[in-house]
């Protein structure tokens, strides 16, 4: 299903409110590797918007998540802070990785043991 206008521009405004929480609170470095919100997605009742992470030389990446989760509370808080003049009802946050990154390593190592097999 397609996404709606109000709903992109909702996204938009969490992206990039979230975006200045995360350098605020230190968010974007974590387990030694960066992290950096690749995509915010809500839902059609604008009740529930749906972070993608992207994780990058994170050592652990489930615990990086799980502190996401468990720092929600104080990201929602700071984040409603910012755009409470912008919307009625601030969304229910929720955290997941975005492993598309890890999707284009695995195929570019693909790729060059190909090349290098055909070189053979």
């Amino acid at each position: 299903m397609q996404e709606g206008k109000r709903q992109k521009q909702v996204a938009g405004v969490i992206q990039e409110e979230m975006n200045g929480i995360f350098l605020r609170l230190g968010l974007n470095m974590m387990d030694g590797g960066m992290v950096s919100i690749s995509a915010v997605k809500v839902t059609p009742d604008l009740l529930e918007a749906r972070i993608y992470l992207s994780l990058f030389q994170v050592t652990d990446p489930e615990l990086t998540l799980k502190r996401f989760e468990d720092r929600k509370g104080e990201i929602k808080r700071e984040l409603g802070l910012r755009v409470k003049q912008q919307l009625r009802r601030m969304p229910e946050l929720k955290f997941f990785r975005d492993d598309t990154l890890d999707h284009v390593f695995r195929m570019e190592e693909l790729f060059k043991k190909i090349n290098e097999d055909r070189d053979k």
